[in-house]
């Protein structure tokens, strides 16, 4: 049997983060942060328990990075989308419609994203899907005419985190048209710009509850088969995702990997 090659683990350990983040945004969404453990985000992704731990070191960063990633690429659609744009006022109008649109249809995931974030023993993680996120609403601003993004860029986000707040406070929830609003008096647009409420997206993409779209979990260039035991696995001899996941499954003899599995299963095990 062949060993793999650097580049096939490389894109199964790719995969296996992405089925993680991708079950940590369903269940999170479905059933709140407390009732999900990371073992069940584990058995949603099909992946050893001890993965997680070797990604992510907690629950709470797990759910910011997935979150974010659902922001961003959220947040990437609704700018790309056609008609494409260069026109800063309409790509702010979408920018604000985007964010408050996930606070509008996916409010249990946003509630706990919110709370996650006063969290003083957490906080607000700086991860790679942060960065886009911030990249793509910096570029808004920067579109939108400002003379200074590093003043703007941070004013825009704290603005959108407060509407996502106000929309989503128990029991006096702000309406979300009333919220945007008061945004788009703000930055000067027109109420015909992006997705007005009671519209849809020229793509049919503003309600959408499929969620893969946004989580790159197939893999380029290798074929795969249905593993009625598990996830769906390359052919061939390329095994479990990573050696991170072959300690999970099948205690494997590299020390470095199997600790990794255990420590994973332990914090799994805590977090329960």
């Amino acid at each position: 049997m062949s060993p793999r090659s650097a580049s096939v683990n490389e894109e199964l350990r790719r995969r296996s983060k992405e089925r993680l983040l991708q079950a940590t945004v369903e269940l999170v969404g479905e059933h709140g942060y407390e009732a999900t453990t990371l073992g069940d985000i584990a058995d949603r992704a099909g992946s050893a328990r001890g993965l997680v731990s070797y990604y992510f070191p907690g629950k709470r960063q797990l759910v910011q990075s997935a979150v974010h990633r659902l922001m961003h690429r959220t947040l990437e659609e609704a700018l790309e989308r056609a008609p494409r744009t260069a026109e800063g006022p309409e790509r702010m109008a979408r920018a604000i419609d985007a964010i408050l649109g996930l606070a509008r249809d996916r409010p249990v995931l946003m509630r706990q994203h919110m709370a996650g974030l006063l969290q003083a023993e957490v906080g607000f993680v700086p991860c790679p899907e942060q960065r886009r996120l911030a990249e793509l609403l910096r570029d808004t601003v920067a579109r939108h005419g400002s003379w200074d993004v590093d003043r703007d860029y941070p004013m825009l986000r704290a603005l959108l985190m407060g509407a996502v707040f106000a929309a989503l406070v128990p029991g006096v929830p702000m309406p979300v048209p009333v919220l945007r609003a008061e945004l788009f008096k703000r930055y000067r647009l027109e109420w015909e710009l992006g997705v007005p409420p009671d519209s849809e997206a020229p793509d049919g993409t503003g309600h959408d509850t499929d969620l893969s779209r946004f989580f790159a979990t197939g893999v380029r260039g290798l074929p795969v088969r249905t593993d009625p035991t598990g996830p769906d696995r390359p052919t061939g001899p390329t095994g479990p995702t990573d050696q991170a996941d072959q300690a999970g499954r099948i205690g494997h003899t590299d020390p470095a990997a199997r600790a990794a599995g255990t420590l994973g299963t332990d914090r799994a095990a805590q977090s329960k």
